[in-house]
């Protein structure tokens, strides 16, 4: 077993001078397939195996991590710290949480998402437990030009000394060998962090997007964050930071929602057209909110789904246009999608049991159109609709 110095010292070896030149080498080279394997071959002829194998990682965790970092090509990663790691646009957006802060403690740093986009407006001090990903951290700072601004300590977060820091951020552990833990059994747990609000003001806890709604108490924040329509994570931020009691925002735009009073939100047959929330919406419990910014209405009290009669632009929903809409029959489904010349559907089920992939296989389509078939409930009762995308403004 490798144990934290070796593996230390491998990591070491490239940031000197061989380890440099293999890595520019390979950069945006395919390390991977026969492809991957027949350029190990010949680098092995000039450079230390061991080096070349810990190269070929570096590059493949690089590619990868390009779609959370505009300098991963630069930065350095372990697998687990590349899946845990806040991506750039998200830790860019907590950023401005923080702004005014003279020195912030992020707590469970690992390689450093969040600790570059805080050091760049303040003094940061990354504390973890992992010395590996401690020293990625280090390096990484350098990768964005704020390595001046940052230190790191290799120590249990609970034991951290907080006298003249201004703001925590902290990112507890969530997962196992197994697969992710609950929010609740967190390391360090939830009411520690919580608890962290009691020495330093403004704090700020990454939380995955499961979080439930009563994790934290009263006069905290819970944001729950989505990039593209992909819902990526939530925060939870103390009183001092936090400025709404539940918060939606979708990224890279920057679109926010928080609640508003209003009238409950009716509930009728699906119209003309469907809106399906953005997933941090619906995680957020702001549907309604939705609803009542947009004129629609909701085609069932329990599926987050709304319709509308007229077209419907806004960044909080993708609105599709209902071209057939009627109680779900599978039986008859295929007959119906044919009539209606459909050769190609992604299939969107909410609310409605149902293996996808079995209806696909039996669907055996052959029109020329592509629609999204949604299965759903519509007051209570097992619904269908076929919708095609809302064409683009003339």
């Amino acid at each position: 077993m490798v144990t934290e110095p070796e593996l230390l010292a491998r990591y070491e070896a490239l940031t000197a001078p061989a380890g440099v030149e293999l890595l520019a080498l390979l950069a945006g080279q395919d390390v991977t397939g026969a492809a991957g394997m027949r350029l190990s071959t010949r680098l092995r002829s000039r450079f230390p195996a061991q080096l070349v194998i810990d190269a070929f990682g570096q590059q493949e965790l690089r590619g990868r991590a390009g779609g959370k970092f505009s300098r991963a090509d630069q930065m350095f990663f372990t697998r687990a710290g590349w899946e845990q790691a806040s991506a750039e646009v998200v830790a860019e957006h907590r950023r401005a949480r923080y702004r005014g802060a003279a020195h912030i403690a992020d707590l469970c740093c690992g390689i450093g998402g969040d600790l570059v986009a805080l050091a760049r407006d303040s003094h940061v001090t990354g504390v973890d437990r992992d010395p590996v990903h401690l020293w990625m951290a280090a390096r990484n700072a350098r990768a964005y030009e704020v390595g001046e601004r940052v230190i790191t300590l290799d120590a249990d977060v609970r034991d951290v000394d907080l006298s003249g820091v201004d703001a925590v951020f902290v990112d507890p552990a969530r997962r196992t060998d197994r697969g992710r833990k609950r929010f609740g059994d967190s390391d360090p747990p939830v009411a520690w962090c919580v608890g962290l609000a009691e020495r330093v003001e403004r704090v700020g806890i990454k939380a995955a997007p499961g979080i439930p709604h009563d994790a934290v108490p009263a006069g905290w924040e819970l944001e729950f964050v989505s990039v593209d329509r992909d819902m990526k994570e939530a925060a939870a931020w103390s009183p001092a930071l936090a400025t709404a009691a539940t918060r939606a925002t979708l990224l890279p735009a920057g679109h926010t929602l928080v609640a508003t009073p209003g009238d409950p939100v009716d509930v009728r047959d699906p119209g003309a057209y469907l809106l399906d929330p953005d997933p941090a919406v619906t995680r957020a419990g702001l549907v309604e909110d939705v609803a009542r910014r947009t004129g629609a209405w909701k085609i069932d009290d329990q599926i987050a789904f709304l319709s509308s009669d007229s077209p419907v632009r806004t960044p909080f929903a993708r609105t599709l246009q209902v071209i057939d809409s009627a109680p779900w029959n599978q039986k008859q489904l295929p007959e119906r999608l044919r009539r209606l010349d459909i050769g190609a559907v992604d299939i969107r089920r909410r609310g409605l049991a149902g293996d996808v992939d079995a209806l696909h296989r039996k669907l055996k389509l052959s029109g020329s159109r592509r629609a999204t078939l949604v299965m759903t409930r519509s007051r209570d009762r097992p619904w269908a609709l076929v919708c095609l995308d809302l064409p683009a403004p003339g």
